[in-house]
């Protein structure tokens, strides 16, 4: 009797799991209608392969893109990407968010770092509970006792302190957004607690160019694609020092390719000390390679390399959504309380500490490479 009754329920099981199936398949071939909160640049060329899926895109600014939204109203051109995006988008200002969300099935978080308080104080409690969310923003947070918190983590706790409870999932990995809104093959991770709700993502976003993983380990996700940014940051400070001795334009890829070694070793480190093995390093190598080779990362790390002090460097960027600066300033700011405790040693992080001296404490750069030797001994 309890085998026939095991039977019973492992058939009610696979029934379920395929009338899922089948539901999901149905929900990817209608009109879904995404709300992509944030016209940033990696936010909007997502947007592109879901409607070339056939799905409604409707993209709000956030308070700093109306420029963006008020071009994109006449001509669906995004003047920060510099790419045409599909004719049918529809582009709202802030103002107009509740229109945006009429009949929404999904809603995309585009935020910068810089947005991230902006999004759970004013974005998240007006946003339908049912309605699943995933985001693109890259980073995380750290409190006074040097705990790490990827951001879906960060939002999650705060929202249940205000009575929300809401579960939210995440993009990373190694991509680009122009690139991607050329259709360069790119492949990236999707992560969430719920892998069905992950999945439903995936159908929506995935094309022939546009290459899916998928996760439910959201703090390995999230911390390593995070910390790409701190040490993109470091591995451009060499691109800077060989056009500082040899003119603009000088290449040596030797300091470079030492400068991602060591870089790879601290990321490592790291995770393994937040999240033990299970620590999805390859998503963050990835990301920190296609990070150094362009962008705003590139840009500062190679400024502070010639030679121009940090602040000199934020001045000449001025205006430029610099996330590498806040992460390199949070883990910086981690390292050191967690040492302090007793709970890891900075000095198994030199080229990370480096960078905190220089934007905390306006240090020139000087690449401590003694701190970089190590001695392998069987």
């Amino acid at each position: 009797m309890k085998t026939f009754d095991k039977a019973i329920k492992a058939d009610i099981i696979k029934l379920t799991k395929e009338k899922e199936k089948i539901k999901r398949k149905r929900r990817k071939k209608e009109n879904m209608k995404l709300v992509f909160i944030g016209a940033g640049m990696m936010a909007s060329s997502m947007s592109m392969p879901a409607n070339e899926n056939g799905h409604e895109i409707r993209l709000v600014g956030s308070p700093l893109d109306d420029d963006i939204i008020k071009e994109g109203k006449e001509t669906a051109y995004h003047n920060t990407l510099k790419r045409q995006l599909n004719k049918n988008t529809k582009f709202y200002y802030l103002s107009e968010l509740d229109e945006a969300l009429e009949g929404a099935d999904a809603v995309i978080c585009g935020v910068s770092s810089f947005g991230v308080d902006w999004m759970l104080d004013e974005i998240y409690p007006k946003i339908d509970r049912k309605l699943p969310i995933i985001s693109v923003t890259k980073g995380m947070v750290n409190d006074e006792e040097g705990n790490l918190l990827t951001y879906p983590e960060y939002w999650e706790m705060k929202l249940k302190e205000k009575g929300i409870d809401r579960k939210i999932c995440a993009v990373g990995g190694p991509c680009t957004s122009y690139e991607l809104a050329d259709h360069d093959d790119s492949l990236v991770c999707y992560c969430g607690e719920d892998i069905d709700t992950v999945n439903f993502f995936k159908e929506i976003f995935e094309t022939d160019y546009y290459h899916i993983s998928t996760s439910t380990d959201v703090r390995a996700v999230e911390l390593s694609v995070a910390l790409k940014n701190a040490y993109a940051l470091a591995v451009t400070l060499a691109v800077g020092l060989a056009e500082k001795r040899e003119g603009i334009g000088a290449v040596h890829y030797n300091s470079q390719a030492a400068l991602f070694t060591q870089a790879t070793k601290e990321m490592t480190g790291l995770l393994e000390y937040v999240n033990g093995n299970d620590n999805q390093i390859e998503l963050g190598v990835g990301d920190l390679y296609v990070t150094v080779f362009g962008g705003r990362t590139r840009k500062i790390g190679t400024l502070l390399g010639r030679g121009l002090s940090f602040d000199e460097a934020m001045e000449e960027l001025k205006g430029v959504t610099l996330e590498s600066v806040v992460i390199s300033k949070r883990m910086g700011e981690a390292i050191t309380v967690l040492d302090k405790n007793g709970k890891i040693d900075k000095e198994e992080y030199p080229l990370l500490m480096h960078i905190y001296d220089i934007i905390e404490n306006g240090a020139e750069v000087n690449i401590p490479w003694k701190k970089f030797n190590t001695e392998d001994i069987k």
